[in-house]
């Protein structure tokens, strides 16, 4: 099987679907991961940028990533691009790779980059093109998914939980490697936040922990 993970950023892709990766991964499937943006001056100092770019690097290779895909589309700044061009290349991405199973943001986190990327990625995922995919996952970031303003369009509302409970290390041991990304608890992208939410998920369903996601579409 072929999973495609579609992240904004780098660390959006552990924190929301680590876990599974790591499954996936030990399973033998092929798992490719592919990252939308990339921070640009003045925003974002180059050896910050490059230093994120190898904790993924390295995230990825510890999980078992067969490949990373990085767009270079600019980060926090997605309304400048031509809705287009982010269309169309995400679109590539799913056609060229023929993912089985496509995991995706959720369309309600709070970051602007996260909302583009999932308008983008669901005209990619349309099942019109020659490559149908067979399952599309919503996923949830801490620190982006629950902070909107609340509303019904806007909740994370999950229905597939997937047990992490022999790959939860491994998630954690991933996300290590962002030393960019990650700060002390209580912030949400601390190792602790991440590890009570999947203890939280798993106990929803009975086991000793998990990750949530919304199942857009499936085809049988």
């Amino acid at each position: 099987m072929k999973v495609l993970i579609i992240s904004p950023h780098p660390d959006d892709e552990i924190i929301g679907v680590g876990g599974t990766i790591a499954k996936r991964c030990k399973n033998g499937d092929e798992v490719y991961v592919c990252i939308v943006t990339k921070g640009v001056e003045p925003l974002f100092s180059a050896v910050v940028v490059n230093k994120t770019r190898a904790e993924a690097r390295e995230a990825h290779k510890f999980l078992g990533v067969k490949e990373t895909i990085f767009l270079d589309f600019p980060s926090v700044m997605l309304e400048t691009v031509p809705r287009y061009e982010l269309n169309g290349k995400i679109c590539e991405v799913v056609q060229n790779l023929k993912p089985d199973e496509v995991y995706i943001p959720h369309r309600g986190d709070m970051q602007l980059d996260h909302q583009m990327v999932v308008d983008a990625a669901m005209v990619a995922v349309r099942p019109k093109y020659a490559h149908k995919v067979k399952r599309v996952y919503a996923y949830e970031t801490l620190s982006e998914t629950g902070w909107n303003i609340p509303n019904v369009q806007n909740e994370f509302i999950p229905n597939v939980y997937e047990d992490i409970s022999d790959s939860f290390d491994d998630k954690l041991k991933a996300m290590s490697y962002f030393e960019t990304q990650l700060s002390d608890f209580p912030d949400a992208r601390s190792l602790e936040a991440i590890e009570s939410l999947a203890k939280f998920r798993g106990a929803t369903v009975h086991v000793c922990a998990a990750e949530a996601f919304s199942l857009i579409r499936e085809i049988k």
